[in-house]
């Protein structure tokens, strides 16, 4: 039963990552960057707050009382992340939701299941290393997965590259505004290496969750008062960027600009950065219930990149393109959601 709720809190974490770009597309007459800094203000500095203020008793004291270098590493790791934050909102630009994000969350998955055993064998006395994956069941699968995933990323690349010939300018700008294939997978690529960097924020950010249980927090939201540490980093990465965007691209009279809809702009960019953190919510519960934060990584790209790809159709992103084409990213994203089983498959083995 505690395994169908962690599944349970990981499909929601996941719908909410799939579907949280869908209100910035509401967003009329502002620049890219005005809208994703709005948003961001929600998913990275208000929401957190709330969220921890609501769920973790004296959330400050433990931030606070942690070591410094444990608040260190979690922001910095936070700001690496933030890099893939920003890439993958690019991705996002560039590609469109089912091809952006099969893509980034592709990379995301391989790099974030063989990061942590190569920097183990590299500097830390752990066995757990890429090497003793080479001669264990688990890392047997879990080095399967990752080459699935490579193959499923290419596959979706093929996909764009079909799409990408077959349609003219103005049938690939009908529902993706500013595609470009190449700029796209360039920053898909980026964000999914970085993205993988909250999985490490989150266990270097481990005591404080410990604390925050000691202190008679859920268990279930341990997690909020590390998120509140790495969201930092990924708000002084984007904020960064967005003002040199705006500053760069003068639209900084976007926030003021009385011939938009104003309200309904900051309404439906809110919603968004809302709906983005509510996966990170969510993941945490997932995490609390299955106990491995491998699998639950691995289970939550599944969902995100399943639900992102429905909505890719839904939305018609792959409107006026032949049956080969559809059928190729078809094939990619279940390619990819199968790399992501096998790959949670391998780490929840013993050996």
């Amino acid at each position: 039963m505690q395994a169908l709720l962690g599944v349970l809190f990981h499909f929601i974490g996941g719908f909410a990552s799939g579907s949280f770009y869908i209100p910035y597309k509401k967003v009329k007459g502002w620049s890219w960057e005005s809208y994703w800094i709005v948003g961001g203000i929600f998913s990275w500095l208000v929401v957190p707050l709330v969220a921890a203020w609501l769920t973790v008793p004296g959330f400050m004291d433990i931030i606070r009382s942690t070591e410094g270098s444990v608040l260190f590493w979690t922001y910095f790791l936070g700001v690496l992340w933030g890099i893939g934050g920003l890439t993958f909102g690019l991705s996002m630009r560039y590609l469109g939701m089912s091809l952006g994000m099969a893509v980034a969350l592709g990379f995301c998955s391989a790099f974030g299941a063989l990061i942590p055993p190569i920097y183990r064998g590299l500097f830390t006395n752990d066995p757990n290393t890429f090497g003793a994956m080479l001669h264990t069941s688990r890392g047997a699968y879990v080095l399967l997965g990752v080459a699935v995933c490579l193959v499923g990323i290419a596959i979706c690349g093929r996909a764009g590259m079909l799409k990408e010939k077959e349609l003219s300018a103005e049938q690939k700008t009908e529902c993706i505004k500013e595609f470009d294939l190449r700029k796209g997978l360039a920053v898909a690529i980026v964000s999914g290496i970085l993205s993988a960097c909250m999985s490490f924020a989150i266990s270097a950010g481990n005591s404080m969750g410990k604390a925050a249980e000691a202190n008679n927090a859920n268990p279930l939201f341990r997690n909020n008062v590390i998120f509140v540490v790495i969201m930092l980093g990924g708000l002084t990465t984007n904020f960064i960027w967005c003002m040199i965007l705006n500053t760069r691209n003068q639209s900084f009279n976007d926030y003021t600009n009385k011939e938009t809809p104003l309200v309904k702009n900051y309404v439906f960019a809110a919603i968004a950065g809302t709906t983005w953190f509510l996966q990170f919510f969510f993941y945490g519960m997932g995490e609390s219930k299955l106990g491995n934060d491998a699998s639950s990584w691995i289970l939550h790209m599944a969902f995100i990149i399943l639900i992102s790809g429905m909505w890719g159709f839904v939305l018609k992103e792959w409107k006026n393109a032949s049956r080969k084409t559809f059928a190729t990213i078809s094939l990619g994203i279940f390619t990819i959601i199968l790399s992501v089983v096998l790959v949670g498959y391998g780490n929840s083995l013993e050996n």
